[in-house]
């Protein structure tokens, strides 16, 4: 049996989910760090608080995916984890920036990142169930859409509250803005109301009919969860998979870099202030959240042009150069002083980020076991997460220490991080990709519907 092609619109409603994940990312992302500032973190101490983010990710997605492969419910075997993180999310999202002291925001961290982690890694996982192989690149390109559209809204809505629908942007010292909390507020409901519409559109294949599509065996019932048959897992983890590892580690220590600390950049070098409490502060935060949002909007743009791109060259070009692009976009920051220049370099990080999103795990699907997808999804997460915990390591002392206080240099630091990744990629053997002309055809046909559409 082959796997039935999905039409346009069972893939948008697969993916759209992601749009609400994205929503409470792109609030931490762009507001974290300004929170954190606001109830008295040092610069240095900024990335060992931010520090929760990729150990929960670390713990969370590869449990979440290997019980996910084992699931099955009146729901399904992904959706359920997707309810239950997103109800977790938005009671997270809620409380967050009306934390009295920092390490109530800390803690809260802790929880949100860890309930996001639970709905978003078995999506990753849920693409490569349903689709056929010559569709992954446009259900992963859709995802990135999703995520895109989520995180431009979620970026930019303290500066559009306090700009268009005149909600307060400065609070007393100690205290975060009315137009962050409203922000987080109208997150919580968007998380739920799109996760929602993606458990009620979808539907999922049950473990007989995968292992039918794929000619296997069904997963046995008997089978166990144990430390030892996750470590042999790990162990025997596919060669394209070790070698995108390599890739994923340097392009997400860039982005840790970029999201940690442009704030405090841009505020200090562009706007020339460090004063939490200042008007002028709070203008160049918001500003940061609005280049934020600029570089998701190109993302998302980018991401219906990566898979025709993908079929004209390949998906391994595609993801090469645009981490180069990314990486001189982002330690080109360096060189500015006009924060309306800052957007030109937001339109080579949003391409380099769409590619990050979309193109590993295209490349990543075609190289494993289907009874074991969202496992090694999970574990995938593995190289995203490390190279974050070491950058929330190193980062705080490199900058004290070396650079002088300076967190543009930590920005400059990521981009030449992001370029390396991109030189790497081409030692990666991409073993799904189409090489005859009827594959070929196939995906060139799927790419240009959904572009249509």
């Amino acid at each position: 049996m082959e796997k039935p092609r999905l039409t346009f619109w069972q893939i948008w409603n697969m993916s759209f989910g992601f749009m609400g994940i994205q929503f409470g990312f792109g609030l931490q992302n762009a507001n974290v760090s300004r929170i954190f500032e606001t109830l008295g973190a040092s610069i240095d101490q900024i990335p060992i608080l931010w520090i929760a983010a990729p150990l929960t990710g670390l713990l969370v997605q590869p449990i979440i995916g290997y019980f996910s492969d084992r699931t099955w419910t009146v729901l399904g075997r992904r959706r359920p984890y997707f309810l239950c993180g997103a109800i977790a999310s938005s009671l997270a999202l809620i409380i967050m920036p009306y934390s009295p002291y920092l390490w109530v925001a800390a803690g809260m961290l802790w929880i949100l990142d860890a309930s996001i982690n639970i709905s978003m890694e078995p999506f990753r996982a849920l693409v490569a169930d349903n689709l056929p192989s010559e569709q992954r690149t446009q259900g992963f390109a859709v995802q990135t859409f999703f995520i895109g559209v989520g995180s431009v809204v979620a970026s930019a809505m303290p500066y559009l509250l306090s700009n268009v629908f005149d909600v307060a942007n400065t609070a007393p010292a100690g205290e975060v803005p009315s137009s962050v909390k409203i922000s987080f507020l109208c997150g919580a409901v968007v998380f739920v109301a799109s996760i929602l519409w993606t458990v009620i559109r979808t539907k999922e294949y049950s473990p007989q009919q995968l292992a039918a599509f794929h000619n296997t065996a069904p997963q046995q019932e008997e089978e166990k969860a144990s430390l030892q048959a996750i470590l042999s897992d790990i162990k025997a983890m596919p060669k394209t998979m070790m070698q995108l590892a390599v890739v994923q580690f340097f392009s997400w220590f860039a982005l840790f870099a970029m999201w940690i600390y442009t704030t405090s950049a841009v505020t200090s070098q562009i706007f020339g202030t460090t004063d939490t409490s200042s008007a002028l502060y709070n203008e160049g935060a918001d500003w940061v959240g609005l280049c934020f949002a600029a570089y998701n909007g190109i993302s998302a743009l980018a991401a219906f042009a990566l898979p025709w791109l993908a079929q004209r060259t390949s998906r391994k070009f595609v993801h090469s150069f645009s981490l180069i692009i990314g990486g001189l976009s982002l330690a080109s920051i360096s060189l500015i002083h006009n924060p309306a220049m800052l957007m030109v370099n937001m339109v080579g990080i949003g391409l380099a980020w769409a590619s990050i999103l979309c193109m590993p795990y295209a490349i990543l699907a075609g190289a494993l076991p289907v009874n074991k997808m969202g496992f090694y999804m999970g574990v995938f997460n593995f190289f995203i997460v490390l190279p974050q915990i070491l950058a929330a390591g190193i980062l705080g002392f490199f900058t004290r220490w070396a650079f002088d206080g300076n967190t543009m240099m930590a920005i400059v630091l990521g981009g030449a991080s992001m370029i390396f990744a991109g030189l790497v990629v081409c030692i990666v053997k991409d073993e799904d990709e189409p090489n005859n002309v009827e594959s070929n055809e196939k995906q060139m046909v799927t790419a240009s519907e959904g572009v249509t559409v």
